[in-house]
């Protein structure tokens, strides 16, 4: 069951550019993204610029029994090659579906983009195949050559936890190179005060992340409604001596973080953003892009994944703190003082 509400149907939102020139094979595969301020814009072909992981973080949001290696692979296919939103539609539709891929139909293809069937054939052709049949056996070719085993005997509920526990795992790949979340949370410690945007579906992450970060640190300022005043509240940020603003940004992505993130960038924050896919909307309006596939398999998306990375940015943060520690052993004797938990 999929659905289209505020939170629902994430593989088939907004798609950002695929960029140009070949990326490196190990940050393809980690799917953390710096660099994205570099990115073009949504019709983008080669040589645009955008660093290497940007691309290959789609990585990161492959369903249950995706092969790593195939995304990466899949991602290097469409490299270089000038796409149009609906074909970037597709393309991320087919990262996602990486395990798959090989085995799906135009039809059956067309039917998990959200697109037309003769839009998937205009796709094979846009990437120099004679049509869709040419392009499957290439990926017969270049993927495994079995499908991956069958989870018929899971019921949905069960094949939505699978499906987490795989972004999990992607997640934890992509941590392999830490320098990425180390560099954010160094942002993140620098930053007096410190704006955290969430909305809509993002909200919770916001919160949760805002709630936890402010036993540590001394200004951290939750935006987390829409609307003319929250334009407003990042001028006061900045003002305040703000230099780094985070957002977590989920599907169904809202114009308004959009918006917020480029005037964000044109009042001097540097942006760091959790996000769903490389290939986001807001891909385009941040510097440091952090990859967290969400599960698309219930009614409402499942986020499991870009929680965890709220959690890690905030030991990266605690980690550039010298004082987080004490803050912590402070908050503790109080709340012992006032018998603020019950034991």
């Amino acid at each position: 069951m999929s659905g289209d509400g505020d939170n629902g149907g994430g593989s088939g939102g907004g798609i950002g550019g695929i960029d140009g020139a070949a990326g490196d094979v190990s940050r393809a595969r980690a799917g953390m993204t710096q660099g994205a301020r570099a990115a073009a814009g949504p019709d983008a072909g080669a040589g645009s610029g955008t660093d290497a992981g940007a691309r290959a973080g789609a990585g990161s949001g492959v369903d249950a029994g995706a092969d790593t290696g195939t995304a990466a692979r899949l991602q290097k296919l469409f490299e270089g090659h000038r796409l149009t939103p609906t074909q970037r539609r597709i393309a991320h539709c087919m990262v996602r579906r990486a395990a798959d891929a090989p085995f799906l139909s135009s039809v059956e293809l067309a039917e998990l983009a959200g697109v037309s069937q003769p839009s998937v054939t205009r796709f094979a052709v846009a990437l120099g195949f004679d049509g869709y049949p040419a392009l499957r056996r290439h990926l017969r070719e270049v993927a495994p050559t079995e499908k991956p085993g069958d989870t018929g005997s899971y019921n949905e509920y069960q094949q939505a936890v699978q499906a987490e526990i795989d972004n999990l795992r992607h997640l934890a790949a992509a941590l392999a190179d830490p320098s990425p979340v180390i560099e954010a949370g160094r942002l993140f410690a620098a930053s007096r005060p410190l704006p955290v945007l969430g909305l809509r579906a993002a909200t919770a992450q916001a919160a949760g992340f805002s709630y936890f970060a402010r036993k540590v640190h001394p200004d951290v300022r939750l935006l987390d409604e829409g609307g003319t005043m929250l334009t407003d509240r990042i001028d006061a940020a900045v003002r305040a001596g703000a230099s780094a603003l985070l957002c977590f940004a989920l599907p169904r992505h809202p114009r308004e973080v959009v918006d917020a993130l480029e005037y964000a960038r044109t009042a001097g924050l540097t942006v760091v953003t959790v996000a769903d896919s490389a290939f986001a909307p807001v891909a385009h309006h941040t510097d440091l892009l952090l990859p967290a596939a969400v599960g698309t398999g219930l009614a409402f998306d499942t986020a499991c994944a870009p929680m965890l990375l709220g959690r890690v940015l905030l030991e990266a943060m605690c980690d550039a703190l010298p004082d987080a520690q004490a803050r912590l052993e402070e908050f503790d004797a109080r709340a012992a003082a006032r018998g603020l938990f019950v034991e």
